[in-house]
């Protein structure tokens, strides 16, 4: 038998569960992996509240995790049995002791990196991968502002976003957090219960703004985004940890000086295995270069998801929560 977090109805986490479910049996083109670190995101909170849907209910959440293989279905000649994988998308079902999923959303991991750092580094690491060089490509000298700088994400950005030279603005919301967002090269923490961001920002620019800023919590900050964008700025919204964003006014773009805005999903830029591969081959790279530090807030057994997940809705927490299995 496997072990697995069940969802049996949508709501807050307490509906994560453990249960006994079938064992798994690779099928062709798929791969059997023995999973030991489990990332948890803020995608599995949509799907646990029902904002995303599954395609059945009940299911076990979560897209990404790392491990060891243990079978390879027909046709696959990518993978072995014995090889330290983590894979990131595929439909939910991470959070489980065995999992089964497509070999094309698998990469080998390099011997540098550990399970733990796979599971906690996977999915943000490529988000800021595709936010950076993809959707926008941050070079020298351009000013950006990263909500939420000390979150899962946001200390990868910042990080990223330094090392290619940008001057790294960053909302927060203690002295705490400013601190390790500081540390992790953001240059500006600006505590945004404190003083409006808008104003923080135009003072750091003198007056020019900022050529991107990148918003993953949504209903609480985009009016402020938009202010802070200068002439022909890109407002990337790729989150909503306080709520889905609200409408914007297509006049507004004009209004604000011909701005642009986007709203990018990872599993659009990594659709192919080829895309997978590169965006792993780019931030395997950076953190072995020590461009990237990944930090742990948390790791929690299998069995305590719901208090992982209320750990990373608690807005207490910096850096990433993984699970054990």
């Amino acid at each position: 038998m496997n072990q697995a977090i069940r969802i049996e109805s949508f709501g807050g986490p307490d509906e994560l569960r453990l249960a006994e479910t079938a064992a798994v049996t690779p099928g062709p083109g798929e791969v059997h992996i023995r999973q030991t670190h489990i990332g948890v995101n803020y995608i599995d909170v949509y799907f646990r509240t029902g904002l995303y849907r599954p395609a059945q209910m009940p299911f076990t959440p979560g897209l990404e995790a790392a491990g060891e293989v243990l079978a390879v279905g027909d046709g696959v000649d990518t993978l072995t049995p014995g090889q330290r994988v983590a894979y990131v998308g595929g439909p939910p079902g991470a959070y489980a002791r065995e999992r089964v999923i497509s070999a094309d959303r698998v990469v080998a991991l390099p011997a540098a990196i550990t399970s733990e750092r796979a599971a906690a580094m996977m999915l943000k690491g490529m988000t800021a991968h595709m936010l950076l060089e993809r959707v926008h490509a941050v070079g020298p000298g351009d000013r950006v502002l990263i909500h939420a700088a000390a979150g899962g994400v946001g200390l990868l950005l910042s990080q990223w976003a330094h090392h290619l030279g940008a001057t790294v603005i960053g909302t927060v919301g203690s002295a705490e957090k400013a601190e390790q967002a500081r540390a992790h090269g953001c240059h500006h923490p600006v505590l945004y219960r404190d003083e409006s961001v808008s104003e923080r920002v135009q003072a750091l620019t003198g007056g020019e703004g900022v050529q991107v800023v990148y918003d993953s919590v949504g209903a609480d900050t985009l009016t402020a985004s938009l202010a802070c964008l200068a002439k022909r700025g890109l407002l990337v919204s790729f989150g909503q940890s306080s709520g889905a964003p609200p409408a914007i006014e297509v006049g507004q773009l004009a209004a604000g000086g011909s701005l642009f805005l986007t709203r990018p999903s990872l599993f659009d830029y990594i659709g192919t295995p080829a895309e997978l591969q590169a965006a792993a081959d780019a931030l395997f790279a950076r953190v072995a270069a020590g461009d990237l530090q990944i930090h742990i807030d948390s790791e929690w057994p299998l069995a305590e998801a719901g208090a992982a997940h209320q750990r990373l809705e608690s807005r207490q927490s910096s850096g990433s929560i993984i699970l054990r299995a």
